[in-house]
């Protein structure tokens, strides 16, 4: 007896938010929406920004310390970052493709 009303009572307290009506969400103006979208924007292009100047100037304060030590100091690029351009040989111009030797022949004209 003391199983079913504890089941009872589970049952009860699951099938409770099933019945639950939440309120319809508030009208959205179109310019309040584009307006916040911009802002949004605007706010991640900052922080951008700001990230990478703090990322400089803490690369730069431990090059200085590394420096300081008489170390050499060479920075890690993570992938997907280009390095410095190579300052030892000039790049070498690629060869011209060589030009089509005939014109395309029609399949049936191929073979008499």
């Amino acid at each position: 007896m003391m199983k079913m009303r504890l089941l009872m009572i589970a049952l009860a307290l699951a099938a409770t938010p099933v019945f639950a009506k939440l309120p319809p969400p508030p009208p959205v103006d179109p310019a309040k929406a584009e307006e916040a979208k911009v802002k949004e924007a605007e706010a991640k292009v900052k922080a951008a920004e700001l990230q990478a100047k703090y990322e400089d100037r803490a690369v730069a304060t431990y090059a200085a310390k590394v420096r300081a030590e008489g170390k050499e100091f060479k920075p890690h690029l993570g992938p997907g970052v280009p390095g410095p351009p190579a300052a030892t040989a000039p790049a070498t111009l690629a060869a011209p493709a060589a030009p089509v030797a005939a014109a395309a022949v029609p399949a049936g004209a191929a073979k008499k």
